[in-house]
């Protein structure tokens, strides 16, 4: 598999996800599709078949959100059954609404107070060097998460420590909530905030997989900095009423035109090479 059916499959799998469940953050699912495809396909050290390898590299959801696209990578990747990905946000349901461990193999921090994972994951990186293992931490955070105070008191974290094992994916989709990022609590000059804490930063598109592929390769084998990609991203990628449209936020694709509507654009630009696991 490649990361470009990869991501295809986890849109096609959070548009069925959502849409069955009558969940929420869509648009979000489709943003960080590509960044989640490239990691887990690509870049990252992971066992599906021993999920809890000392070995692996630690992937952390920051917007927790966002979780429906790491239990579709991961049911892609063996880690569960793909059918199990139909139960999401049900009732006794292991595969809640935003991303939990419990029960979940591959999944490594349950997250969704926002500035809370990024926390974590550098812990886990700080206790990486402590421990002298050789694993990479990579934690995928919300651009209006970064209003959070917690995430820049990691930032400072980071580099004073020299967590160069350490690396932050912002899924910079300009997009939070219910408004614009620049509405609510501006984050520019983006890169130059990161670059002014002592980071190694990448200003990328975070929908080209060859970019996302070598900034995170870059990153991973940084020698002394921590590192920050800065994945700019169309909020709702590949559903064109969903992209951009701040009301996808908490939204899911309801029966007839909007459902129909998002099958028939994925269609689109479905690879040749992979067939949709729902049939349409």
């Amino acid at each position: 598999m490649t990361s470009i059916e990869l991501a295809w499959l986890i849109r096609r799998h959070g548009i069925e996800m959502t849409h069955l469940s009558h969940g929420s953050h869509i648009a979000s699912i489709l943003s960080v599709a590509d960044i989640v495809a490239v990691l887990y396909n690509d870049v990252a050290k992971i066992f599906p078949d021993d999920p809890k390898n000392p070995e692996r590299d630690r992937i952390v959801l920051s917007k927790g959100h966002a979780g429906a696209s790491i239990y579709a990578a991961l049911a892609e990747k063996g880690f569960f059954p793909i059918e199990e990905l139909k139960t999401h946000y049900a009732d006794g349901s292991r595969l809640s609404g935003h991303v939990s461990h419990k029960g979940v193999p591959g999944v490594e921090f349950s997250t969704g107070s926002l500035g809370h994972g990024i926390c974590v994951a550098e812990g886990m990186a700080l206790a990486g060097k402590i421990d002298k293992k050789d694993y990479h931490v990579f934690v995928i955070c919300g651009d209006g998460e970064c209003d959070e105070g917690s995430v820049w008191e990691c930032a400072l974290f980071a580099n004073h420590f020299g967590l160069n094992n350490f690396t932050v994916i912002v899924d910079h989709n300009k997009m939070q909530s219910l408004d614009y990022c620049d509405n609510t609590l501006a984050l520019s000059p983006f890169a130059e905030k990161w670059k002014s804490f002592g980071w190694n930063v990448y200003d990328i598109d975070g929908h080209n997989h060859d970019e996302l592929r070598n900034a995170m390769k870059s990153a991973k084998n940084s020698a002394v900095k921590p590192s920050v990609i800065i994945a700019n991203t169309v909020k709702g990628k590949g559903v064109s009423f969903m992209e951009n449209d701040i009301l996808w936020h908490y939204r899911f694709p309801h029966e007839g035109e909007e459902y129909d509507g998002a099958l028939a654009d994925l269609e689109k630009v479905r690879p040749a090479t992979v067939k949709s696991p729902y049939g349409r």
